[in-house]
């Protein structure tokens, strides 16, 4: 059987997806990875052959206002959809959707005949239970979240609308807007499976069916992954340092925020391990080291504390190495996880990327490492999500799914 897992945007929102890919084709499945050319090395690591997608996030990486990510994401969006229809040529049995190409997918499948399945990283359906992941608000209540999580759906069916327009059009499907489309398969139960723990985010009581939480799907990792010489140096040289990294979403004065997390480290009185990152983040010391990518499940597991951008991913891998953390977000939905981690107790309040300064996150590196109680909630999570199984719970929904 043939499956093609379709997936975009940042790494964060691609490298699970290689972990998934890997373990279905574990199970006897024959998988594709269809996503932006800046990852195929990540999906061939995985032993997944790679289908390309047109487009490349980084070239509409912004860090500004809600309109400014509206316009990146409809550049984005825009030319994905530009030979979308072409990674379907050979006609898998089965697609899987990330959030980022289910708007398009949708397209795929009704025009091949095939069925689809939503994989899904970030709590997209409106509940009463908290606002939408996009909007980083507090919550308006239960009506007022609900009404919240619409008008994000909404906003998104904007950004797809040309897209889709043109793909069916090259589908040769008659027209149908994006809205209708989602409208379409929210009333027939589409099924999507979240790929997040519910000791993060229980399912909310109020979402239709079809919609289940099963667990974290985690990136690739070769059997001979290791750290470098220099990083297992660094680690032994001295106690526990903090991790500092904010992934592939940060833009801005690489020097002025290397020099913030170095003196906050150091008005902490911890070691630290600086990650480039996008942001190119950079210093030099006994005490500090700069490294680029790191396998996190390699590293996090021996660090005092993990300082990150909150995006799903790093969050989820800070989580699952039972580490304390100092949330910084910068956009989309990384406030929601932010706020996530600091109401489970395993993290300090969040402090967000345009507001960091060294005193602010030398006060919360010294909470999140001498009061313990950060530690026994993280390890407390931890201990949740081994007992998950979400790429069991994905096998599970397939062979549903196909055994007619």
């Amino acid at each position: 059987m043939r499956i093609l897992l379709a997936a975009a945007g940042s790494r964060g929102d691609v490298a699970p997806y290689t972990g998934l890919g890997a373990e279905l084709r574990r199970a006897g499945y024959d998988v594709a990875l269809a996503t932006t050319e800046a990852f195929a090395p990540l999906v061939r690591a995985a032993g997944l052959e790679f289908r390309r997608l047109h487009g490349d996030t980084r070239a509409h990486r912004e860090v500004g206002g809600r309109r400014e990510l509206m316009r990146a994401a409809a550049a984005f969006v825009t030319e994905m959809g530009q030979g979308f229809a072409e990674v379907v040529d050979d006609g898998p049995d089965l697609l899987l959707l990330s959030a980022t190409t289910a708007p398009l997918g949708w397209h795929l499948a009704e025009a091949a005949g095939i069925p689809s399945l939503g994989v899904y990283l970030q709590p997209t359906e409106p509940t009463g239970d908290f606002p939408p992941t996009v909007t980083a608000g507090r919550s308006l209540g239960r009506i007022g979240n609900r009404a919240a999580g619409r008008f994000a759906l909404a906003m998104t069916d904007r950004v797809y609308e040309g897209a889709v327009e043109g793909l069916r059009r090259r589908l040769r499907l008659p027209p149908l807007s994006a809205s209708a489309t989602r409208r379409r398969q929210e009333r027939a139960n589409w099924p999507v499976l979240y790929g997040f723990s519910t000791a993060l985010v229980p399912r909310p009581s109020d979402w239709r069916p079809g919609l289940e939480v099963v667990g974290t799907w985690w990136p690739h990792q070769g059997a001979d992954e290791h750290l470098p010489a220099q990083v297992e140096g660094f680690l032994r040289a001295g106690p526990r340092p903090v991790f500092v990294g904010f992934g592939s979403m940060a833009a801005g004065d690489a020097e002025r925020v290397s020099g913030i997390a170095v003196q906050a480290l150091r008005r902490a009185g911890l070691r630290g391990i600086l990650q480039a990152g996008n942001l190119g983040l950079a210093a030099e010391g006994d005490d500090v080291l700069t490294v680029g990518d790191v396998p996190h499940s390699l590293l996090f597991p021996r660090l005092a504390a993990v300082v990150h951008h909150a995006g799903a991913g790093t969050a989820a891998a800070a989580l699952r190495a039972g580490v304390p953390a100092v949330p910084v977000p910068v956009a989309a939905d990384q406030p929601f996880w932010a706020a996530r981690l600091a109401a489970a107790g395993a993290a300090a309040d969040p402090i967000p990327f345009r507001s960091l300064t060294a005193e602010r996150l030398a006060d919360a590196l010294v909470r999140v490492t001498q009061q313990q109680s950060y530690a026994r909630a993280a390890e407390s999570i931890s201990r949740r999500m081994a007992a998950d199984d979400g790429t069991g719970r994905v096998l599970t929904t397939i062979r549903r799914m196909t055994s007619g």
